[in-house]
């Protein structure tokens, strides 16, 4: 059988689109999604994303991360589908759509794509960071050299700590002396993305809760772009949070499986 898919990046975290309205695509086969996302003798992508019809809302986002495991909520792939659900027709400029964590708005700008993402209520200090969850989890930390930082060695030591190794979690290494940057280890890929959504909503939350920042919009610089967080705060909770930054098409094809 042949599958026709779309690759689709948001600030450089890329992600293999697949139109899955007629549940063709078999979910349980994550050796597939795993090849898919080798980027050697695959497509090469941080994860893969379905497309599926929704009873009540416009669509549903089903994410599996490069290993072939379903996943949490992702902020750019969310912002990515946005975008293909537009471009199948599905959605105009203004869309609902249903992912593993609940109902979430977008819409579709000349400047980006806007995604809502859900409230946080619970955030926690550990050890030299800060925890939470933003649709996935994440660890947030502040760092002196940023730009010398082995994310990928000083990611995994964190992930794989008794406390986080069994469902895992994202981390996200920070520095804000000139601009706020960020980079981030991700669990499932297994490795340091160009970007992270939800770690950027994440560290946007993190820097206010700190008192690091006192604004309730910000521009976050990954390795693969800007991406913008805007929230408000109410005793501690998060709320009327959204995530915004560019997202393109980058190809289209299709393989046999």
């Amino acid at each position: 059988m042949i599958l026709e898919f779309y690759k689709y990046q948001g600030t450089g975290n890329d992600f293999i689109m697949i139109d899955d309205r007629e549940k063709i695509f078999d979910v349980k086969d994550h050796n597939l999604i795993a090849a898919l996302c080798e980027r050697r003798l695959g497509i090469g992508a941080d994860g893969l994303i379905l497309l599926r019809n929704h009873d009540e809302l416009d669509f549903e986002m089903l994410y599996f991360n490069s290993d072939g495991m379903q996943s949490s909520m992702c902020g750019n792939g969310g912002r990515c589908i946005v975008s293909f659900a537009r471009m199948l027709e599905v959605v105009k400029d203004e869309t609902v759509f249903m992912a593993i964590d609940g109902a979430h708005k977008a819409k579709i700008a000349k400047e980006g794509v806007y995604l809502k993402m859900q409230d946080v209520t619970k955030i926690k200090n550990f050890g030299d960071g800060i925890v939470l969850d933003t649709g996935s989890p994440h660890y947030i930390e502040m760092v002196d050299s940023l730009s010398s930082l082995d994310v990928s060695k000083e990611g995994r030591k964190i992930r794989n700590l008794s406390h986080f190794r069994k469902e895992g979690i994202n981390v996200n290494f920070v520095s804000d002396k000139n601009q706020i940057e960020v980079r981030t280890y991700e669990r499932g890929v297994e490795a340091e993305t160009l970007s992270c959504g939800t770690g950027v909503v994440a560290t946007a939350i993190a820097l206010n809760y700190t008192n690091l920042i006192e604004e309730n919009c910000v521009e976050l610089n990954t390795k693969g772009g800007v991406l913008g967080v805007s929230f408000e705060e109410f005793n501690g909770t998060y709320r009327n949070i959204w995530l915004s930054g560019e997202v393109s098409m980058v190809y289209a094809g299709d393989f046999e499986c």
